[in-house]
């Protein structure tokens, strides 16, 4: 699942304006982070432009570049912020929650039907067996962590389905925060996931109460 076509189609979605709030902050975050993710954007924002401009039924409005600037558009070119820290602020200062020693995680306030999360995990933490009902959409933004099919750095995104088995571990040396999207609840596996699940599924029902 975690391949180049997949990741391709959530950069061509977003350069189409399809997508939700949570998976465009993912997907800008993304671009911002990884440069050859930013590349493939501006190749299909050029295929799109163009193709807009072919459309016999849409009459673009002549304008001059003076209507498409002000003092604000000036302020924020030149004192640009990335998309994660522009929405949550400084990270540092946000209440994180502990689910279990060494994993944090805040969960964004967001209309939405995906699920937006930061998720803090210390050096050598790992998160057991688990799989999704969904897909799940996981950003680096510090440090790296790796699972059973490979290592993950900053700007690296993973995107699995329900097919997909895994258990992410910290780095041991700086530990990582990653941006994450979960479209359904984790199905967990081994020895304590029947537990597991039983309290994935009384938060979630809370959750929607």
């Amino acid at each position: 699942m975690n391949g180049t076509v997949v990741k391709n189609q959530l950069i061509f979605d977003f350069a189409s304006g399809i997508l939700g709030p949570a998976k465009s902050l993912f997907a800008s975050t993304y671009l911002q982070l990884n440069s050859n993710a930013s590349k493939i954007s501006n190749t299909f924002e050029n295929m799109l432009g163009e193709n807009l401009m072919d459309n016999e039924n849409i009459h673009p409005k002549n304008l001059k570049y003076t209507d498409c600037i002000n003092n604000e558009n000036i302020q924020s070119a030149s004192n640009p912020k990335d998309p994660v820290t522009s929405f949550f602020g400084n990270l540092n200062n946000l209440d994180w929650k502990q689910v279990y020693k060494g994993f944090k995680e805040y969960t964004a306030s967001i209309d939405d039907k995906d699920e937006l999360k930061l998720i803090k995990m210390d050096p050598g933490v790992s998160v057991p067996l688990h799989s999704h009902g969904g897909k799940e959409y996981i950003l680096v933004l510090e440090g790296s962590f790796c699972d059973e099919y490979g290592e993950y750095s900053k700007g690296d995104i993973q995107i699995n389905d329900q097919k997909i088995k895994h258990t992410p571990i910290a780095s041991k040396d700086t530990g990582c925060v990653c941006l994450s999207i979960t479209e359904k609840d984790v199905i967990f596996f081994g020895k304590y996931g029947s537990f597991l699940n039983l309290f994935t599924f009384i938060k979630s029902f809370f959750k929607q109460k």
